[in-house]
């Protein structure tokens, strides 16, 4: 049996990996570590419940004694972390939150790694063993109208929640230089899909057309983004943590890229035909100030995975929206629950001086 350190899986890609995983493999124990942040939410794990080959455990990353335990508890394969804060706007709002999460606690789970799986005198590592970094495409800054992202592109971050993602690799990479520790990092475009908290573009949009509320778009609107179904995300996690070769970097991207207004009118165009709602319409558009440097454009590109794993994206945008969009539809209650309290104070926060 493979047992799995699955931190932030009750998240939105964190959640899907723990679908992902059970429906395709047997031997396995995941233990989810989670702090149930805003974001982290076990409604999300629902569908899990009473499976012996998931355990969750409520906690903080950056918990040594915690993440020491359950090293020495479940003797673990693989660590993949997905635990991070990871809105750009609260990382305007707040940089310091991000950099204890997304950097410190990094570290911390790299180092009650490295003294589980390292003897030190012989100088080697267990075998079978490996720390997969989950990470994003916005640590590489933004693009021009050409090109794409590679492996090899230079990091330059443009917001705290970037800057801190950016950092938690460099210590991943420096864990791989300095003591030889087995690892992967994986780089990804924007998710979409089912469990995505609501203060991202798609279902923030989804919720608000459909109770008529005005879709606050930045700017122009015409910012893009290359848009990956988690799903695929997920099948990607598990090949790299299987077969990604140590100290490797992978990209994972759709070569699915719109602009954010594109993305707005999509929605708005089959919620209208779904519901049969005249009032679901382009009149629901708010053009309000735009992020502070907000990137222009990014785009994957994802043929070292394809060449050295043979991962390709299997979901098209104009399948994978669909999908979303009914999930969403079929999940009111989920949808209430999350939107209530403290969400409503954010959001008034976030855009109504905008």
């Amino acid at each position: 049996m493979k047992t799995y350190l699955i931190t932030g899986g009750a998240g939105f890609i964190g959640s899907n990996f723990v679908y992902y995983m059970l429906g395709r493999h047997d031997d396995i124990l995941l233990v989810n570590l989670d702090k149930l942040t805003y974001a982290g939410n076990l409604e999300n794990l629902r569908g899990v419940e009473g499976d012996p080959r998931h355990v969750f455990v409520q906690g903080d990353i950056c918990d040594r004694e915690l993440v020491s335990g359950l090293f020495a508890q479940y003797n673990f394969d693989y660590v993949i972390n997905f635990a991070a804060e990871s809105h750009v706007d609260r990382s305007i709002a707040n940089p310091e939150i991000f950099v204890q999460t997304n950097v410190m606690g990094t570290v911390n789970l790299l180092q009650r790694a490295k003294e589980a799986w390292y003897d030190a005198e012989k100088k080697t590592w267990k075998d079978g063993k490996k720390f997969l970094q989950v990470s994003t495409d916005e640590v590489y800054g933004a693009l021009g109208a050409e090109g794409f992202f590679t492996e090899t592109t230079p990091l330059s971050p443009h917001s705290p929640y970037s800057a801190s993602k950016a950092g938690a690799d460099q210590f991943v990479m420096a864990f791989y230089d300095t003591y030889g520790m087995p690892v992967n990092i994986t780089r990804c475009s924007n998710n979409y899909g089912p469990y995505q908290f609501p203060e991202k573009l798609i279902p923030l949009m989804i919720n608000n057309a459909r109770h008529h509320k005005p879709l606050p778009v930045y700017g122009d609107g015409l910012q893009i983004r290359d848009w990956l179904y988690v799903e695929d995300h997920c099948k990607a996690i598990d090949m790299v943590a299987a077969g990604g070769r140590s100290g490797e970097v992978y990209n994972v991207g759709g070569h699915n890229e719109r602009t954010n207004i594109a993305i707005v009118q999509t929605i708005l165009a089959q919620l209208h035909d779904r519901l049969s709602d005249e009032g679901i319409s382009e009149a629901l558009i708010r053009h309000v100030e735009d992020r502070l440097g907000h990137d222009r454009r990014y785009g994957i590109d994802p043929q070292k995975i394809r060449s050295d794993l043979g991962w390709f994206p299997e979901t098209p945008f104009e399948q994978g929206i669909l999908k979303t969009i009914d999930w969403y539809l079929a999940n009111e209650r989920w949808m209430n629950g999350v939107t209530s309290g403290s969400y409503q104070r954010y959001y008034e926060e976030m855009y109504r001086n905008r």
